[in-house]
């Protein structure tokens, strides 16, 4: 065996360990769609070892009419990797209520062949349970309602009640009727907070710029709560505006900048970065219709704090989901209503060397009935 012969047999082992051991389904597929590669998690992801899913197409093993499918050709014939978000896989053999996010690129060494990743329980699916297919009930809308019909009120009466007992107090019993005071106050003022969850009207957008956005976030958070940290920034210039409600991109960025700083604490090598990007291909579906828009524009907020732990990232946009002594646990959930009722989608990435929230957020273009069909916009 010659040297050039046995170097290509060690790059290929070395490339079939590799792929082994990425925790995600990954498969190859070639021109005729027969899958010409399955790492091991795709083995379990199919319920069936590589020599068996090497003699079947693609077609065979996912559902009729999948967007998968649709989506090789694609990539075929665009020659150009495509992310797609929601698909729902499911059949007999793969399990019920299977819906994925997709990673479809092309493999140039092999003319017609494309790599396919399978993404199980996205973020983005995260987000829309929680905050589209809850029952009333659990919603935090239901909630919300419920409380400031039912609780507000006789807070009022407790604490008007509180304070004429406090003109007639002695001085120790007055400390008490003050805490009685305070602790109304307190539960109305979350009350408050929580009733933005219960706004259903119709969000004014209109284009934005981004960055505009993000510089106005900076300079707030400069002069408050970030005074001492450093907060960096990797803009994408040519970004066409976003298709949003300025006061509220605001209010999201402003919390994720502040859950940053809180991270990094005290640390003097604490550093926040604001970036923004243009990722044409992204695509995610439409509850409720068969529609997809595209998602091309990438806004991320990263700290090198502590990070996340483990057992909260999961559930990290769950209303009253904190790790702060005195948080609420709105403020995130808040972030994802925001963020959902955009049309777009929002994920956590985090490791004990920090935090990286990324909002995927449709552009607005201008054509002569208003905003464009894909929402992809056009680079500046």
């Amino acid at each position: 065996m010659s040297a050039t012969v046995a170097q290509n047999t060690d790059m290929a082992d070395a490339a079939h360990i590799v792929l082994n051991t990425i925790r995600r389904p990954v498969i190859m597929v070639d021109e005729q769609g027969f899958i010409t590669f399955a790492n091991a998690d795709a083995e379990d992801f199919f319920r069936s070892s590589a020599t068996m899913l090497a003699r079947n197409t693609l077609s065979k093993l996912i559902p009729f009419g999948s967007p998968l499918l649709t989506l090789v050709d694609q990539v075929r014939e665009r020659r150009a990797p495509v992310n797609e978000y929601r698909v729902d896989v499911s059949s007999p053999r793969l399990g019920i209520e299977k819906v994925v996010d997709l990673y479809v690129a092309p493999v140039p060494e092999f003319p017609g062949s494309v790599v396919v990743m399978f993404q199980e329980r996205s973020m983005a699916d995260k987000i829309d349970r929680q905050m589209t297919h809850r029952g009333a009930a659990r919603s935090v809308t239901g909630l919300a309602a419920m409380l400031a019909h039912e609780i507000k009120n006789p807070l009022s009466g407790i604490r008007g009640a509180a304070q004429l007992l406090e003109l007639s107090a002695s001085d120790e019993d007055r400390a008490l009727t003050r805490l009685i005071t305070d602790e109304t106050d307190r539960i109305v003022s979350l009350v408050d907070r929580m009733e933005v969850f219960s706004d259903e009207r119709p969000i004014d957008r209109y284009p934005v710029n981004i960055h505009v956005v993000l510089d106005h976030v900076k300079a707030i958070a400069k002069n408050g709560f970030a005074s001492r940290i450093k907060i960096l920034e990797d803009y994408d210039p040519s970004l066409p505006p976003v298709f949003a409600n300025r006061d509220q991109l605001i209010q999201v960025f402003l919390n994720l900048v502040k859950n940053a700083a809180e991270a990094i604490g005290s640390d003097p090598q604490g550093e926040i970065t604001l970036s923004t990007a243009f990722r044409p291909g992204i695509r995610v579906s439409v509850p409720g219709s068969q529609g997809r828009v595209s998602l091309p524009l990438e806004f991320c907020v990263r700290d090198n704090g502590s990070g996340v732990s483990e057992d909260i990232l999961p559930i990290l946009f769950d209303p009253f989901i904190t790790t702060k002594p005195n948080g609420s646990g709105l403020g995130l959930a808040l972030v994802a209503k925001i963020v959902g009722e955009h049309g777009g989608i929002i994920e956590c990435d985090s490791t004990p060397r920090g935090t990286t929230f990324r909002i995927l957020m449709p552009a607005w273009k201008e054509t002569p009935f208003g905003t464009d069909d894909d929402g992809e916009g056009d680079r500046k």
